[in-house]
């Protein structure tokens, strides 16, 4: 009997079945798409998420980088926050999830080209993609297709802006050893060092407007980028905040952005993905999976509160300019925000 049949083969979903794996779970992960698969993405994994990474044996490929530095994207104004816990990661995506699905093929885990369209559970066992198991854990995505066809996506919070995410390389030495992001008056630009040789560029906006359009407001990071630099296809995400309105649903526990998300601001995202994905499989495996729910709502708190608060500000026309200037009059608040999230 499987134990957990595990929806999504990426980072969130295969983190998932090295945790069960390594504590004797007999794990099986249904993903349509081939390993790896390429989507938008910061790519920068904080101190926590790479500590997490090598506790389940999964080194990745990458540049370290130190700490965050906000920019004004006008001023060139700056503050920034050292890492005090170790370096993160500037990692692609893809590099991250092939180290992810070599560790967990080392561990026996299964992975079938199979796609979840439909889930049936009762008392005892859950049934998706022609396979039954104990327990399904969906880790299908931000517009996770379990979330929506079991009827559980909460409905999108009045009067807010929908925010979208835009990512593209280019082939740059990186010029810091931190993840920069850069505020301008409509949306921000993260820049995070992937190698000695190239850097990625996330823009999150509420406009839906091409790549190149938004870079062009932030002058600053556009010359240091080059107009000959080699670059990549851009690709998108969006709208980034997804409600859900439970993790536990009898026997489907959701997990990584099928969980809910908020946004990208703050980097948390991959970090949260993997932590959690540990505390699932210890309820399950202690008997206790509803008690995942409460170990979700705890670990995600303060990724919740901080972003949920920056988020606020960012919309208000009289905060918004003032964050880079406060954050560079208060350095040691800043730096505490910083290690915060390390």
């Amino acid at each position: 009997m499987i134990d957990l049949l595990i929806a999504g083969g990426g980072p969130a979903g295969l983190a998932t079945a090295i945790h069960g794996a390594l504590a004797g779970l007999e794990v099986v992960v249904v993903e349509p798409r081939p390993t790896p698969i390429d989507k938008a993405c910061g790519e920068g994994l904080m101190p926590g998420g790479v500590r997490r990474l090598l506790e389940l044996g999964v080194p990745v490929a990458g540049q370290p980088f130190h700490g965050i530095r906000y920019v004004d994207a006008v001023s060139g104004r700056q503050a920034e926050g050292r890492f005090r816990s170790g370096p993160g990661l500037g990692a692609r995506r893809t590099v991250l999830q092939a180290a992810l699905a070599e560790r967990a093929a080392q561990l026996g885990v299964r992975v079938l080209r199979r796609r979840v369209d439909q889930v049936r559970q009762d008392a005892h066992h859950v049934s998706a993609a022609g396979l039954t198991a104990r327990y399904l854990v969906a880790a299908d995505g931000l517009h996770s297709p379990v979330r929506r066809g079991l009827g559980l996506s909460a409905p999108p919070a009045p009067r807010r802006q929908a925010r979208y995410g835009l990512r593209r390389h280019y082939s740059v030495a990186p010029w810091s050893d931190l993840v920069e992001v850069h505020w301008s008056a409509r949306c921000e630009a993260y820049v995070t060092p992937l190698a000695p040789d190239r850097v990625g560029v996330a823009v999150l906006t509420t406009e839906q407007a091409p790549f190149d359009v938004q870079l062009a407001r932030f002058p600053l990071l556009a010359e240091r980028l080059g107009a000959g630099a080699d670059r990549t296809p851009v690709r998108g995400a969006g709208p980034l905040r997804q409600g859900a309105r439970v993790r536990v649903a009898g026997r489907v526990l959701f997990v990584g952005d099928a969980a809910g998300y908020v946004d990208a601001l703050t980097g948390e995202g991959l970090t949260l993905a993997v932590t959690a994905a540990g505390e699932l499989v210890r309820c399950v495996r202690e008997g206790r999976p509803a008690a995942y729910e409460q170990a979700w709502r705890d670990l995600s708190r303060g990724y919740r509160t901080l972003t949920t608060s920056l988020l606020w500000a960012r919309h208000q026309r009289r905060l918004a300019p003032r964050i880079v200037p406060l954050a560079a009059r208060l350095p040691r608040v800043f730096t505490g925000a910083v290690n915060l999230l390390a």
